[in-house]
């Protein structure tokens, strides 16, 4: 089964510090956390400053419910997998990403992961499953960066999205 554990230390890698790019759709972020997502755990009256003291048990938490558990991590068998899945939730929003991949493994599109959808990231053939979910986040991403001032951040989320390789 995958390890959350395992996965921080990618994410950390990836996200720095503290950002405020105007063109970022997700406003001021500290360590890959967005201000709205902080809100909406800690209260919407938080602001961007407040972020900027984000501290290491808050940022674990919400990794841990609004993304690990989201995707019922815990139960996906291979960690590459898990780790694929996770990240497009952390890059595009859980429940979006959440319905890509069940579109892709042809689950209902529901949002939810479930027992179906589990079973279809815990299928038999795990390298075919996270070679079609990498394929389909490629293309995603190719996609979303030819809207509004996103092609400036292609090659970052390329680089990113390659460093996530396939290991039994």
């Amino acid at each position: 089964m995958a390890d959350a554990k395992l996965m921080i230390p990618w994410i950390k890698k990836w996200e720095g510090g503290w950002a405020n790019d105007p063109d970022d759709n997700g406003g001021c972020t500290m360590s890959g956390i967005t201000i709205g997502t902080y809100q909406h755990y800690y209260g919407s009256d938080k602001t961007c400053e407040d972020l900027q003291y984000l501290t290491d048990d808050e940022w674990l938490y919400m990794f841990k419910r609004g993304y690990w558990d989201r995707f019922k991590a815990d139960y996906i068998e291979n960690q590459s997998i898990a780790q694929l899945c996770v990240q497009m939730g952390w890059g595009s929003g859980p429940v979006t990403a959440i319905k890509r991949i069940q579109q892709c493994l042809g689950c209902k599109a529901d949002g939810i992961v479930g027992p179906k959808t589990l079973a279809a990231l815990n299928g038999d053939n795990k390298e075919e499953i996270f070679n079609r979910l990498w394929t389909m986040r490629k293309e995603w991403l190719i996609r979303i960066s030819k809207i509004g001032n996103n092609k400036k951040y292609l090659k970052g989320w390329l680089r990113r999205l390659d460093s996530i390789k396939f290991e039994p």
